[in-house]
């Protein structure tokens, strides 16, 4: 059965645009258009699609708040189409504390070397989203979160245009609903009593909500460094990682080139870079750079940044694989688990997309597969700090 998406954008040359690169894939089907906010809350609840593409900078309803009711009212995947402005990243990180589930560049040439793979991204990311047909799509929020983030974007309204009517597209069949809240109570662990040095987690689609859901619970006296591998453009990490840092009792920064590696605190792998451990003296420090190779699709990589922790620290490394699309991670944790690291992955039910830990997991590489809402207390459990 074919993904059925609304695709809402005020602009309809975009709308034309992105329905032309989604239906050229006969696994996808665009339903309807909406050209403001709040067309696009009725068109959802009234439509029911697997997946919603939404802009951000709209009128009537802005596209945060957008997001804010369709997840009250009619809990569906959202995908964020954001410019790679600092303004744009503040309100894509926005639309993802309101539920949104990932973002992509409005300028498709920013996501990929040429025309064919950056459709192709769009599609695989649409399909993906889609298919996560499950009941659970309010996620944990930390207590020290504020309780609903401001809107960013500081547009002004448009006159709102017609759209196509949509009376004749039949409503489908929809598992998809709005969570219940939380009520199971949180596992008990045990520690391993094993010995650490440092915690590095590498995640994607879903990483920014799954981050923050596990950092803002980590004590301020966390023992060991973390390092941070997110899938994410350039111009979003240096925000992403200032939200993080506000919202947290440890440190969190963006990695920087020559970083000595400190207890306590989170390093963000730059956007568009790699991030490298490097053993200097007595201390660890941080290789970060620029890499134009061809062979390493993502940038910055899990694999590359797991297999130089693998060196540097041998096996006093716990690793952890977040949600995330494709492979990342595995061939990384790989070396890690051959100098005896410890290797966790997130569970398929919490995992918005399952490809990187389910990869992990499948190659018999982690020791557990842990819920969203139980990785902090596991890892405060296993360093002695709970």
């Amino acid at each position: 059965m074919a993904v059925k998406v609304l695709v809402v954008d005020d602009s309809s040359f975009f709308r034309r645009r992105v329905s032309e690169i989604l239906e050229k894939d006969t696994g996808i089907e665009v339903i309807d258009f909406a050209v403001n906010g709040q067309e696009a809350v009725e068109k959802a609840s009234k439509l029911r699609p697997d997946v919603i593409t939404m802009d951000v900078e709209m009128p009537v309803l802005d596209g945060i708040s957008a997001v804010k009711k369709i997840m009250q009212s009619n809990p569906t995947p959202i995908l964020m189409f954001s410019s790679l402005t600092r303004e744009g990243a503040s309100a894509t990180l926005d639309a993802l504390d309101a539920g949104a589930v990932d973002f992509l560049p409005k300028k498709f040439e920013d996501i990929a070397r040429n025309s064919e793979e950056a459709i192709r991204a769009l599609q695989n990311k649409v399909k993906e989203i889609g298919r996560k047909r499950v009941s659970r799509f309010t996620r944990p929020i930390s207590p020290t979160k504020p309780a609903a983030a401001p809107s960013t974007t500081g547009f002004s309204p448009k006159p709102v245009s017609s759209t196509r009517s949509s009376s004749t597209v039949a409503q489908p069949d929809r598992s998809f609903q709005k969570a219940a809240p939380e009520t199971t109570p949180q596992r008990s662990f045990k520690a391993s009593g094993k010995s650490y040095q440092l915690v590095a987690i590498g995640t994607s689609t879903g990483g920014p909500v799954a981050l923050q859901t596990i950092l803002t619970q980590l004590p301020a006296n966390f023992p060991h460094p973390i390092l941070l591998i997110q899938h994410m453009p350039a111009a979003f990490t240096p925000a992403f990682a200032q939200r993080l840092n506000s919202l947290c009792k440890i440190k969190v920064k963006e990695a920087e080139q020559g970083d000595r590696l400190m207890p306590g605190v989170a390093y963000l792998a730059p956007g568009g870079k790699q991030m490298m451990v490097e053993s200097r003296g007595g201390s660890k420090t941080l290789k970060v750079f620029e890499d134009d190779s061809p062979r390493i699709t993502y940038k910055p990589c899990v694999d590359v940044t797991f297999a130089s922790a693998a060196k540097a620290y041998s096996g006093d490394v716990l690793a952890i694989v977040l949600t995330g699309m494709g492979a990342d991670g595995r061939d990384g944790a790989r070396m890690l688990k051959q100098v005896g690291a410890t290797i966790w992955a997130q569970d398929e039910k919490t995992s918005v997309v399952y490809g990187m830990p389910q990869a992990v997991a499948a190659a018999g590489l982690s020791s557990e597969s842990l819920a969203l809402q139980d990785v902090a207390l596991r890892i405060n459990k296993e360093l002695g700090i709970a």
